[in-house]
């Protein structure tokens, strides 16, 4: 099993890719109102029954943000931003266990990183502040759990 994701930081390409959020974020609050929490719009894109507000109102504009999510990589691609070189755990029972714990962390928690980091701390609110610390604090948990204790 691989230990990390292997990439090489680059200032300029995460300086524009901070503003790049940053620009989404803002444009998303100011035209529609709504805050940028990945974990809110992908249930709303992938909602069985509209909230009675019409499709195109409520869930087209989400539908259209995790396409874009998607296409984006794609895009870069075209462009010749060629490839990141990262590994990947090839533990799929542990992968899949993180997958629904950060799922049920978010519901429990009333929202992701995105949401609670990018927007809820923009916003200063106390609660978002809240949750990016223990969101910080669990991750140092787990590093040292996993790097050190059951991870060796």
């Amino acid at each position: 099993m691989e230990t990390g994701v292997l990439t090489a930081f680059t200032p300029w390409a995460s300086l524009g890719g901070g503003v790049l959020l940053g620009l989404s974020t803002v444009m998303l609050m100011a035209l529609l109102g709504r805050i940028a929490g990945i974990s809110g719009i992908t249930a709303g894109a992938f909602a069985l029954v509209p909230d009675g507000k019409g499709f195109l109102a409520e869930g087209g504009w989400r539908v259209a943000f995790v396409a874009g999510l998607v296409a984006a990589p794609m895009v870069m691609g075209v462009f010749g931003a060629g490839e990141i070189a990262q590994t990947v755990p090839d533990n799929l029972p542990l992968m899949a266990v993180a997958g629904v714990l950060v799922g049920l962390g978010a519901g429990l928690g009333s929202g992701c990183t995105s949401g609670h980091g990018v927007c809820g701390l923009a916003r200063l609110s106390p609660r978002s502040l809240a949750s990016v610390l223990t969101f910080m604090a669990s991750g140092a948990v787990m590093v040292a759990v996993l790097r050190h204790g059951l991870g060796g």
